[in-house]
């Protein structure tokens, strides 16, 4: 038995990419179930996963349901210790943890006026002054982690950890809504916008699931600041160079372009998610 990943929306679930990211960046396996924002009902598409009601949620191989990213990733740690996903050194490892309890409780204002939209970036969302506030206080305590404990690398504490994963989603809106923070930041911002893991999961936002309305704001758009995928394109017909999925091993039946070179999936979803960022996907830059 394996764990079982209960997910929202790529583009839009915040906390699902939190989840997601505890599995990914640290190698976890896991079956994944996606939920259907569309609907609206979230806790009645989870009935069958009771008690749980929000996504996302984790049920452990001996069926416990684990309902809090918090949560999942106190006990993936305790469980997979060798995955690092607390940094190993006390004093880097006590200001990861209060980093990712702060953005567990805080920062209501950012979280309510600016919801992650990954398939949209705005030139000028006009954030409010409890926005701001909130900005403010998420530069601090990077800058105050990055200065505590020194990290050679781009993310907070040292190598990618739980700390990381809980503001990739912070990363993803001030990205999405050009909202007004310092250099250090933006290089923090950058590196999650650039981190291959995070590209994937945009990848898969950009093509999975519908667009929904009411997460539209009426602000100015401009282009996904983060890079420029390969310019791919789905295609009907051609000759592929490979006969199995390189996701899943099974036979091709869908087709993309890229730099006049014809290549095979076996499904729409895993053909379109190569499509909207080629480079993200290790399995077929190995074709490549």
């Amino acid at each position: 038995m394996t764990y079982q990943l209960l997910l929202g929306d790529y583009a839009y679930s915040s906390w699902s990419l939190r989840g997601w990211l505890l599995f990914e960046k640290f190698g976890i396996s896991r079956d994944q179930t996606m939920v259907d924002f569309s609907d609206l009902s979230v806790a009645e598409q989870l009935v069958k996963f009771a008690p749980a009601r929000t996504v996302p949620t984790m049920i452990t191989p001996e069926g416990a349901v684990v309902s809090d990213s918090l949560s999942i990733a106190e006990e993936l740690a305790s469980r997979h210790p060798e995955a690092g996903l607390w940094p190993t050194d006390i004093k880097a490892r006590a200001t990861a943890r209060t980093l990712a309890a702060e953005m567990h409780s805080g920062f209501t204002a950012l979280r309510s006026d600016c919801p992650m939209n990954l398939r949209i970036s705005y030139q000028d969302a006009a954030p409010s002054d409890s926005v701001l506030e909130d900005l403010a206080r998420i530069e601090a305590i990077w800058s105050h982690a990055r200065e505590t404990t020194k990290p050679e690398g781009p993310w907070l504490c040292g190598d990618y950890s739980v700390a990381d994963a809980m503001f990739a989603p912070v990363a993803a809106r001030i990205a999405g809504y050009n909202l007004p923070v310092g250099s250090a930041a933006n290089d923090y911002v950058a590196a999650h916008l650039t981190d291959p893991a995070f590209r994937r999961w945009r990848a898969m936002g950009m093509v999975h699931g519908a667009t929904l309305p009411w997460y539209a704001k009426e602000f100015d758009t401009r282009p996904w600041p983060g890079p420029k995928p390969l310019d791919a394109q789905a295609v009907e017909t051609g000759t592929s160079e490979n006969t199995e999925c390189p996701y899943s091993g099974k036979p091709v039946t869908h087709l993309m372009q890229l730099n006049g070179r014809t290549f095979g999936m076996c499904n729409a979803f895993c053909r379109d998610k190569t499509v909207a960022d080629p480079e993200a996907w290790p399995a077929f830059t190995a074709l490549l």
